[in-house]
C-alpha cells in the first residue's frame, strides 16, 4: 500500500513512512486507502487475544512487513508481564450504556504505551528494509506521557537513540520524574522554557532543517519521530477501537452491527483520529466525541469550522491536553477535503502565518456527521472525578474525567443513549494531587507533595498506588538539561557530543 503526504509529496512504503516520521514537505503520511473489515471479521476478533487482534489490523496497513515480522513485533510489544492486565486494554463497565477502555496498563501507566511498546520493533525493521545503517535518532516533543513511553520503548534498543523535549513546569511531578530518572545510554531528556506547542513546533522545525540533518548525518545519525505525527505511532492505536468493540460483543453489551460511540480526551488529535481510521475501515461507529479541557481549540473548531491558536494558553489539571496546535488534525483535513493536498497546504500555511484557518461550512457539515465536541474546565473535571468514584466506584484521572463530563453533557443535550466507550488514557496516580483534591477537597493537599498525596489517595479511594509511582522518589535524577525554545537543535547536538 502506498503512503502519501497530506501536502502532496511522492508516495512511499509503510516502512519508509515509519522511518521518516514526517514527510519532506512537512506533511504527515496517510495510507493510500483504508483496508476494510467485514462484520464477520470483526465478530471473529472476539475469540482472539489482544496480540492476535493487533496482528490482524496491522497486517492490513504494513504490507511491506511479513506476517512473521508483524507477529514477532506484536509478541514483543505486548509480551506477558509488560502490561499489568492480561487483556492489555480491558473494557470496564460503568453503567448499562457506558464503558471505560483502560489504556494505562503498560509500563509507563499511559495510553502511549499501546503504540510506543511496538514502535521500536517497527522502526528497527524499517531501517533494515531500507538499508539504513545510521543510528535512527528519535526526536520527541511531549506534553507529559509520550516522552516517558518513548524513553521506555527505545531505551537501549540497538541502533537507536531517543531525545525527549518537555515543557518546563508543564507536566505533572510524576510525569517529570518518570522522564528525568530514565536510565539508558541512548536517552536524553531536555526541559524547554515554554509550553508544549513551543516544544512541538521546535521539533517540527528541526525535521525541516537541512542544516540540522547535515549535523546529525555527520554524527552518523538520521532523524525519526515517535510522536503521533509518525504513522507507526498512529496505526497501533486503531487496534484498540476494534478490540473494545469485540469485547462489548463478547460481553453481550451490543449485537454485531450495532453502532458504538467513543469519547476521547485529546489534545494532539492522534487518539481520536485512530478511531476515525477504524470507522473508515468498517467499525460501526455512531459518534466520535472530542473532549477538551480549558484549552478548547478543538471544541471551538468543531463549533465554527475555524481553527485559531490566537488565544490564551492555560495550564490545567490535565496537562497532556494543554495543546493549541493539534498536529493530527491535518490528517483529518486531508480526508474531509477529498484528499486535496493543495488545500491542506494552504490551511497549514495560513495557520503558520496568520494563526488560523477556516475550512468552510460544507466541510464542517461533513465532519459533524461523525464528530461532536465538548469541553470541561478544572472545576468540572474535579467534580466528575468525585461523582464517578461516589456513584460508580471508579477512580479516574483528570483526562478521563474530562471525557466523562463531556459525554454527560453531550447526552443531556442530544438525548443520545447509544452505548459509549470512554477512553481512559492514564492511571489516576500520575496526577495524584488534583485527583486527591477532587475526592477530598483542596485542604487535603496541605503540606503534601505528589507522592504523599498518592498515599492519602490510596487510603481515601481504596485504589492501590502502582509500584512504579512508589519507586519514583527513590530513583536518581539523571537528566537536568534545559534550553530555550530557539536552542533546541543546539541542545540535541550537545547531548550527543557530551555523552
Amino acid at each position: 500500500m502506498p503512503f502519501f503526504s497530506t501536502r502532496g509529496s511522492d508516495a512511499v512504503t509503510a516502512s519508509q513512512a515509519i522511518l521518516r516520521g514526517i514527510a519532506p514537505d512537512g506533511g504527515l503520511y496517510v495510507p493510500g486507502e483504508f483496508p476494510q473489515m467485514t462484520l464477520d471479521e470483526i465478530a471473529a476478533l472476539q475469540q482472539m487475544s489482544y496480540r492476535e487482534r493487533a496482528v490482524s489490523i496491522l497486517s492490513r496497513y504494513l504490507d511491506d512487513f511479513t506476517s512473521e515480522e508483524i507477529t514477532a513485533s506484536v509478541a514483543g510489544a505486548y509480551a506477558d508481564g509488560k502490561f499489568d492486565d492480561p487483556a492489555v486494554a480491558p473494557v470496564k463497565k460503568l453503567d448499562d450504556n457506558t464503558f471505560v477502555l483502560e489504556l494505562f496498563h503498560g509500563p509507563t501507566m499511559a495510553f502511549k504505551d499501546m503504540a510506543l511498546q511496538l514502535l521500536p520493533y517497527l522502526t528497527g525493521l524499517s531501517a533494515k528494509k531500507n538499508g539504513e545503517e545510521r543510528e535512527v535518532s528519535i526526536l520527541v516533543a511531549t506534553s507529559g506521557d509520550t516522552g516517558k513511553a518513548a524513553l521506555e520503548g527505545f531505551g537501549d534498543v540497538p541502533g537507536t537513540s531517543c531525545t525527549v523535549f518537555y515543557p518546563l513546569d508543564g507536566v505533572s511531578p510524576v510525569q517529570q520524574l518518570q522522564m528525568t530518572t530514565t536510565a539508558g545510554k541512548n536517552t536524553h531528556v531536555i526541559a524547554v522554557h515554554g509550553n508544549f506547542d513551543d516544544a512541538q513546533t521546535g521539533v517540527k522545525k528541526l525535521f525541516a532543517s537541512g542544516e540540522f540533518a547535515d549535523a546529525m548525518n555527520s554524527r552518523g545519525k538520521v532523524l525519526s519521530s515517535a510522536n503521533s505525527i509518525n504513522f507507526g505511532r498512529l496505526v497501533p492505536q486503531v487496534v484498540y477501537y476494534f478490540s473494545a468493540y469485540a469485547d462489548l460483543l463478547a460481553a453481550g453489551a451490543i449485537t454485531l452491527g450495532d453502532k458504538v460511540s467513543f469519547v476521547v480526551p485529546t489534545g494532539n488529535f492522534g487518539d481520536i483520529l485512530a478511531g476515525y481510521y477504524a470507522m473508515q475501515m468498517g467499525l460501526p461507529v455512531a459518534k466520535l466525541i472530542c473532549a477538551s479541557n480549558r484549552n478548547k481549540v478543538l471544541t471551538d473548531f468543531f463549533a465554527t469550522g475555524e481553527y485559531s491558536v490566537q488565544r490564551e494558553f492555560y495550564k490545567t489539571d490535565s496537562p497532556s491536553m494543554d495543546i493549541l496546535v493539534s498536529s493530527n488534525l491535518e490528517r483529518l483535513l486531508y480526508e474531509v477535503s477529498g484528499r486535496d493536498a493543495e488545500c491542506v497546504r494552504t490551511w497549514m500555511e495560513e495557520l503558520k502565518t496568520q494563526g488560523c484557518y477556516d475550512i468552510g461550512a460544507e466541510n464542517l457539515y461533513t465532519l459533524l456527521q461523525t464528530f461532536a465536541a465538548g469541553t470541561a474546565d478544572d472545576e468540572e473535571t474535579r467534580a466528575e472525578i468525585k461523582r464517578c468514584l461516589t456513584e460508580n466506584g471508579y477512580l479516574m484521572d483528570p483526562h478521563t474525567a474530562v471525557a466523562s463530563k463531556v459525554l454527560r453533557d453531550y447526552r443531556a443535550e442530544n438525548e443520545d443513549d447509544t452505548v459509549t466507550v470512554v477512553l481512559s488514557t492514564a492511571n489516576p496516580y500520575k496526577f495524584a494531587m488534583p485527583v486527591l483534591a477532587a475526592v477530598a477537597g483542596d485542604e487535603a493537599l496541605q503540606g503534601l507533595d505528589a507522592f504523599a498525596a498518592s498515599d492519602v489517595l490510596e487510603r481515601t479511594a481504596g485504589v492501590p498506588v502502582p509500584a512504579q509511582v512508589k519507586a519514583l522518589p527513590t530513583l536518581p535524577v539523571l537528566h537536568t538539561a534545559q534550553c530555550d525554545k530557539e536552542d533546541m537543535g543546539k541542545a540535541v547536538l550537545a547531548a550527543f557530543d557530551n555523552k
